[in-house]
């Protein structure tokens, strides 16, 4: 029998302890490109040891509620941020280090179009689309090293809808 966790409405202040909400401001920092576009700068705190920041694109098949919570990963040489490339929500799970695994894991359902960034070396789900397209441009570290420890989790946790 599964663990049961509530998804919560991810904010930035419950999200905090993990890393940062990526979304629009209530007004942008600056306006550019002739008075047309909103720039809403610097939203989250890249953190890269021994490498270099790059992008990727990652696809992803659709998840639904109720999801099976089997597996998190960190990255301990640099955070990493999901941005969709579409107005869809995902599921983000994280967990605090509990001497080398994860701890409980809280869950956060995004609103379209928001994004997030894991701060480095904290435990994560894998990426959980609950919409199609699960397309993500992947703001992460490039590098050689270990940048990828796993754990199973069993027995596993269900994420329910809040």
């Amino acid at each position: 029998m599964s663990r049961r966790i509530v998804a919560e409405r991810l904010t930035p202040e419950a999200f905090a302890p993990f890393g940062d909400v990526i979304r629009l401001r209530a007004a942008p920092d600056r306006i550019i490109n002739g008075g047309l576009c909103g720039r809403h700068h610097d939203l989250a705190r890249l953190d890269i040891l021994e490498g270099r920041a790059g992008i990727s694109l990652f696809d992803a098949a659709p998840r639904a509620l109720p999801y099976r919570l089997d597996l998190m990963e960190r990255h301990p040489l640099g955070s990493q941020a999901f941005l969709p490339m579409s107005l869809t929500s995902f599921l983000v799970t994280v967990a605090e280090d509990e001497g080398g695994a994860p701890g409980r894991p809280r869950a956060f359902l995004t609103a379209p179009g928001e994004g997030v960034n894991i701060g480095r070396g904290v435990w994560h789900g894998v990426l959980t689309p609950l919409e199609a397209p699960g397309l993500f441009a992947v703001v992460d570290r490039i590098g050689e090293g270990a940048n990828l420890m796993e754990a199973r989790i069993d027995p596993a946790w269900e994420i329910v809808g809040g």
